[in-house]
């Protein structure tokens, strides 16, 4: 299994939390990271090394994710598993699972990329190195159906997990928060180029929350230590050292939980806000040169998980120059005051959890056991 980042390593937990009961002493390894571990996976190398985002990004690091790949590839190819699983992260998973099928080696790819949404010719690509695709969403079945690649929706893995009804109070009795303050969640990304180009922009968006209302309470927390130190240097340096904030080492879904209102960066944590149905602004920065480049790339006008499912913009997305403190602030302190919209968008958010909501854990591993030939599986149905 490969997984290239705490999103992927999350899905990843689900899938094994149905399959290691089934295969309580397969040898289960690849790239991954501390929710994959506790279910036995040992990772060959730090799953950090493939936490890189954006088309020139990858560029700098390509020679080592490179290196990584073939060195994965060069050692399955002598094992020979049962089978591959990539998570997510498809530049690095579609390559080696391509040559790994070639080579007779059943592969299996957990959440589609967003061919829904743009570069819907990697179809093909898909179909070259994909034995079977677990989908999340259940429009993506038909996609893959008619491409002639075997499919499964498991739904949203999160949603099983993610309580209906979040206990607030519980959240931020946790994190040591008022129960009666105004909070404000900001989640700037995992990956250390995330941080490098939304930090500043989203903690300038807080000092300006924090101007209008001193009584706002600023929540931020950090995927890992490297994150948190880059992210103190970031700020340091941008002379925001001042701006009250209370960082918390993981526990994002606590601090989600905890909050009136989110200011996320783009990916799958947006879907995870709208599973504890809190208001968000979205926004993202990245290189200018990728930016240039993707935004001519995509087949439909939303970027945010919950605006694509909804099929409108149910939150505001602030892109790149868009994306100004500024712009943040305000859109913030808009779902903070406007009780009609709350209510709306938790109405929304709670009828999108139901329909993501299946038992992700034993499809997903009924789906892995059916690709291996295991007997197992037929039992599982």
């Amino acid at each position: 299994m490969v997984a290239g980042e705490s999103s992927g390593d999350l899905l990843a937990n689900r899938l094994l939390c149905g399959l290691r009961p089934q295969l309580p002493d397969a040898r289960i390894h690849g790239i991954g990271g501390p929710k994959m571990a506790e279910y036995g996976f040992q990772s060959d190398w730090p799953m950090e090394k493939l936490s890189v985002r954006g088309l020139f990004e990858v560029l700098v690091h390509y020679r080592e994710i490179k290196g990584i790949q073939n060195s994965l590839r060069d050692k399955l190819l002598v094992e020979r598993p049962a089978a591959f699983i990539g998570v997510d992260a498809p530049d690095f998973n579609f390559g080696l699972e391509a040559q790994l099928k070639q080579a007779g080696i059943p592969t299996m790819h957990f959440i589609s990329p967003s061919i829904w949404a743009w570069r819907g010719g990697r179809i093909k690509k898909i179909a070259r190195a994909v034995s079977h695709m677990l989908v999340v969403f259940p429009f993506e079945e038909e996609i893959y159906r008619k491409a002639g690649i075997p499919v499964t929706y498991v739904g949203y893995p999160l949603a099983e997990v993610i309580p209906m009804e979040p206990d607030v109070a519980e959240a931020r009795d946790a994190l040591g928060l008022p129960v009666d303050a105004a909070v404000i969640a900001i989640l700037p990304g995992s990956r250390m180029s995330e941080l490098k180009y939304n930090a500043v922009a989203f903690i300038e968006a807080a000092r300006l929350l924090v101007q209008r209302d001193p009584a706002i309470r600023i929540v931020v927390p950090m995927a890992g230590a490297r994150q948190r130190a880059y992210f103190n240097e970031l700020i340091g340096k941008a002379g925001l050292a001042d701006v009250p904030l209370q960082l918390i080492d993981g526990r994002s879904h606590v601090a989600i939980a905890a909050a009136d209102a989110v200011l996320v960066a783009s990916g799958t944590a947006t879907l995870e806000v709208a599973l504890y149905k809190k208001p968000m602004v979205i926004a993202y920065k990245m290189m200018r040169a990728s930016w240039e480049v993707l935004r001519h790339m995509g087949y439909q006008p939303w970027i945010g998980l919950p605006n694509i499912l909804a099929r409108e913009f149910l939150v505001p997305e602030l892109l790149q120059d868009a994306a100004t403190p500024q712009a943040m602030a305000d859109a913030l302190l808009e779902q903070l005051n406007n009780d009609a919209l709350r209510a709306r968008l938790k109405q929304r958010f709670t009828d999108m959890h139901h329909a993501l909501s299946r038992d992700t854990a034993q499809e997903s591993a009924r789906a892995v056991l059916e690709l291996i030939g295991n007997p197992v599986a037929g039992r599982l149905a």
